[in-house]
């Protein structure tokens, strides 16, 4: 396996207990009184026999890993029993290179061990696990257990049960019931040989040669393929991970909407980057949906085009910036602003106390002419060095591109790294104190955080605020597979303090001009319906455009299979109703795996 693949693939199921190597003996039959696999898994997400040793374990190989550090074998009783809360299937982890073969008749002694992807502070279920083993091979080349046919019929549509509040909400203690519930189903399964068939990809392949497909076609579907993440209580039960045994060289590079046609099988297993996972011995066939990437249109003479865009930690060194200027100019049309997230500073991830990014701005602007769009202007404010998180020493920031031609910046002195800006009153009109200028910058909310960019623009006659955002990222908060359900979203928590600070400073332009048109936009790394967008939402001070959007049109990233909201553009009052506005989410990276960003720009076009 490549390196990287390898790096991370180690850390999906690498056993608490790793010290000894399995050791092979021949021939020895297994005891007719032994601990069977469904006796190890039991009827709850925890071993009943945890931490004991067990002795003669029988069951088929059905697969083998030999990469990374969680090198082992997945074991399956060739004769179940009859309840269909215990899984049949384990991972004995062999440390080393397992020396038992696919088809080898086996017993293994070892301890059964629960080990927690991801560390306990994860949050994360845990995988049942036989360590320490030793292996007694009984005969080889046997068949291997038939797959479970995982499809739209064998998935519950309930998701997960609420958690057990004496337990914190964790659901390890309770009896798995998956007749009812997704997780409970997939649960009944870990370790066992599974199999999808005809699946459509919902997540494009990610660098690691991972991708996540659907066995529901029909749940939330969107347009273009995917599936719809839209509310809290709204879960996409079909989605399901899936990974390969094989080399990654022969991973398929799928897009959303593509086909994983004919079957696709091999143990079910869980890890810490997204939960339960069909690692694939058989791979399907990639059929191409056809998917295009999306190209918005030209605003008209009257109308502002306003987009945000997370580039990803631009700096110089990126080979991206001529993809990037061609997805500004030609998909989006060349708005007219643009709010860009993730411009780092002129030496990227080098830690060295260079804050300037002035190079990294004019590259993309010179990209953007090239590509044959304008010659954007700029506006930005350097960040104190490494005071505003992301990637170590690459000081990332938001930045304001503008088009001359079409509107004009204004300009006024004080803004800097540490002083707030604030909002005063001339000739009955709200203007800013410094343009551009910080919202708040000294607040314990933005603590490790960007801090928003404000600044003041005219067009035809007409001032426009605009507010670059880029809130506190969701890293952090428990998986939707945690063990604590519902999951546990602590990044909230200083998210929703800076939206608070966010709806506050427009709520100061308002009060001064009811008016007004104002503009919060960027990354503000929740979804539409989440706490955060009520509170930048306030009280009508303002409202999140994409809302306006179909609700299966709504998103700009993919994630896990479930496409979702986290760039948005809101509006004031006075652009929502009194306005003929059109919202556009462009996508042109999300469902894609060659994907130069994993976040779709949006746009949106008014009339001031």
């Amino acid at each position: 396996m490549p390196s990287r693949s390898s790096a991370r693939l180690a850390a999906l199921t690498v056993a608490a207990v790793c010290s000894a190597a399995s050791t092979v003996a021949l021939t020895s039959p297994a005891h007719a009184d032994a601990v069977r696999i469904h006796d190890i898994q039991g009827t709850t997400r925890i071993s009943p026999l945890a931490g004991q040793k067990v002795t003669d374990v029988p069951g088929v190989v059905t697969a083998t890993r030999t990469y990374g550090s969680s090198k082992g074998f997945w074991l399956q009783d060739a004769t179940p029993d009859d309840n269909p809360a215990t899984s049949e299937g384990v991972f004995v982890f062999t440390s080393s290179t397992p020396k038992a073969a696919v088809g080898d008749s086996v017993t293994v002694t070892g301890t059964v061990s629960e080990y927690v992807p991801g560390g306990a502070s994860s949050g994360n279920q845990s995988l049942t696990e036989i360590t320490k083993p030793t292996i007694t091979t009984v005969s080889t080349g046997n068949a291997v257990p038939a797959p479970t046919v995982i499809d739209a019929r064998s998935v519950p549509s309930r998701y997960t049960p609420a958690g057990d509040t004496a337990a914190s909400g964790s659901v390890n203690g309770l009896a798995l019931d998956p007749s009812k519930y997704a997780l409970d189903y997939y649960e009944s399964l870990e370790g066992m040989n599974v199999q999808v068939a005809d699946t459509r990809v919902v997540t494009a392949t990610d660098p690691y040669s991972e991708l996540w497909v659907t066995v529901k076609p029909r749940e939330h579907r969107t347009h273009r393929g995917g599936t719809i993440y839209g509310s809290y209580e709204s879960q996409n039960t079909g989605r399901l991970q899936i990974q390969s045994l094989g080399s990654t060289a022969d991973f398929p590079k799928a897009n959303v909407g593509d086909t994983l046609e004919g079957t696709t099988a091999g143990p079910l297993d869980f890890n810490q980057f997204g939960g339960y996972t069909l690692v694939a011995s058989k791979l399907g066939t990639l059929k191409s949906g056809g998917l295009q990437r999306e190209t918005t249109r030209k605003q008209s003479r009257g109308e502002l085009a306003v987009a945000t865009y997370n580039v990803e930690n631009l700096d110089p060194t990126d080979a991206t910036f001529d993809q990037h200027a061609a997805a500004i100019v030609n998909n989006l049309q060349s708005p007219d602003i643009v709010s860009l997230e993730e411009i780092q500073d002129n030496n990227g991830a080098k830690d060295d106390g260079t804050v300037d990014a002035n190079e990294t701005v004019n590259k993309l602007i010179d990209a953007i002419v090239a590509a044959g769009g304008p010659k954007y202007d700029w506006r930005s404010i350097n960040p104190v060095n490494d005071q505003d998180g992301g990637e170590p020493g690459g000081n990332i920031r938001q930045v304001f591109l503008f088009n001359p031609q079409r509107v004009s910046f204004v300009d006024r002195a004080g803004g800097d790294s540490t002083t707030a800006v604030g909002v005063t009153k001339v000739h009955g009109k709200a203007q800013l104190t410094a343009s551009p200028g910080r919202i708040a910058p000294a607040d314990a909310a933005w603590a490790n955080s960007r801090k928003p960019l404000a600044g003041e623009f005219v067009f035809r006659g007409k001032t426009v605020f605009v507010v670059a955002n880029h809130l506190n990222s969701k890293g952090g908060d428990q998986g939707l597979t945690a063990q604590y359900q519902p999951p546990v979203r602590s990044s909230e928590v200083q998210r929703h303090a800076q939206a608070t600070l966010v709806n506050a400073f427009v709520k100061d332009i308002l009060s001064v001009q009811k008016n007004a048109n104002v503009i919060a936009l960027g990354d503000m790394n929740d979804f539409e319906f989440s706490g955060t967008v009520k509170i930048l939402e306030g009280d009508g001070e303002l409202w999140s455009a994409i809302k306006s959007l179909p609700k299966s049109e709504r998103y700009t990233y993919d994630y896990q299979g479930n496409q979702q909201v986290l760039d948005q553009i809101l509006v004031s009052p006075a652009i929502r109703r009194g306005c003929d506005f059109q919202y556009d989410s462009v996508h042109v990276n999300s469902e894609f795996n060659d994907q130069i960003s994993d976040h779709d720009p949006q746009v949106l076009r008014f009339r001031p």
